[in-house]
């Protein structure tokens, strides 16, 4: 209507002053027409309650979703990890009742017997054994650390004809059982007369394992090339860009190596029973053993010995716990 009336007024204007424009009409019609779009700008785009109610219904499902989804995980978790301490939890109720309460199911003991872990170290030289077995773990877990890292630095930094096929035939060891290489093993350390000694316990395991380099290969691959090619510009040489550029970034992977290791010494049992004799340089798992007799065995004792021998592992685990997590996190990093 504004429109029309301005057209109206245009030729009006136009009429009366023949062969002039309509000035006053023009100008008119375009502040109308700058007004309507301002208008058509301003006014809001109506919302219907049926759209905003479509809109938070799938926002509220999929909550739902995400809380269900997460409940059943941490649902699992509590089922194994309640199936992981049944034996834990299990092993100290026994060590706390007597011979006679041994076979019952209740899991607290009336009269816990707390003198059962005394009895255990004047049996045997229990706390030898643990420092026996704290010494061989920790020369093997050293000896893991520095070869199986500089095992992994030359597969996958280094550039030499056949490396791939040298690293694939040294993985390959794994599929290997450790029963079939007992005997020569054996042979091995009678030759060089270390059976009954600590050497047996120590050189086998000292200098790498395929898994140890595997693992830490993985992690040098993950590195940037550039802080390889800095230390070349800054004339670094290979051994130098390896122990003081690439190797401090590896912490995480060399954490993951270390409580592996730590654990595995620990809860060796075959290869010391084929290699010690004495009590002298026992391990914590041949006093589990000596424990059993041939007609009888004191149950509450074993247990008693079990549960020392657990809580090193327990407390190494809790005091390396973010490290060892997050080493496992980083050591997969790329799948590279």
């Amino acid at each position: 209507m504004r429109v029309r009336q301005i057209d109206e007024a245009e030729a009006v204007n136009g009429g009366a002053t023949a062969g002039t424009p309509g000035v006053l009409g023009r100008v008119a019609r375009r502040l109308v027409r700058s007004g309507s779009g301002a208008e058509r700008e301003s006014v809001p785009s109506p919302v219907r309650g049926s759209g905003a109610t479509r809109e938070s219904r799938p926002r509220r499902s999929h909550t739902a979703r995400r809380f269900l989804h997460g409940s059943a995980i941490y649902v699992i978790l509590i089922l194994i990890a309640w199936c992981a301490l049944i034996p834990i939890l299990w092993a100290v109720s026994g060590s706390l009742k007597s011979d006679g309460e041994i076979t019952e199911p209740s899991i607290l003991p009336e009269h816990p017997q707390w003198a059962n872990y005394g009895r255990v170290f004047d049996t045997l030289p229990m706390g030898r054994m643990l420092f026996n077995t704290t010494v061989y773990a920790l020369c093997v877990t050293a000896g893991q650390v520095f070869f199986c890292s500089l095992a992994g630095y030359a597969f996958a930094r280094l550039r030499f004809r056949g490396r791939e096929v040298l690293f694939l035939a040294y993985l390959a060891t794994l599929m290997v059982p450790l029963t079939v290489t007992v005997i020569p093993q054996f042979l091995i350390m009678r030759t060089l007369g270390w059976v009954d000694t600590p050497w047996a316990m120590i050189v086998p395991g000292l200098f790498g394992s395929a898994f140890g380099t595997y693992l830490m290969r993985q992690f040098f691959r993950t590195l940037p090339t550039e802080l390889e090619e800095a230390a070349i510009l800054d004339g670094c040489t290979t051994w130098q860009i390896y122990w003081r550029v690439l190797l401090p970034h590896t912490r995480p992977a060399l954490m993951v190596l270390a409580v592996l290791t730590w654990i595995s010494v620990w809860n060796d049992f075959l290869w010391p029973l084929i290699m010690i004799q004495r009590n002298e340089y026992a391990t914590a798992t041949l006093g589990l053993v000596r424990l059993q007799g041939q007609y009888h065995t004191q149950w509450p004792l074993l247990m008693a010995a079990a549960v020392v021998v657990l809580l090193p592992l327990l407390a190494l685990y809790a005091v390396a716990q973010r490290a060892f997590v997050h080493g496992i996190a980083m050591s997969g990093m790329g799948g590279r």
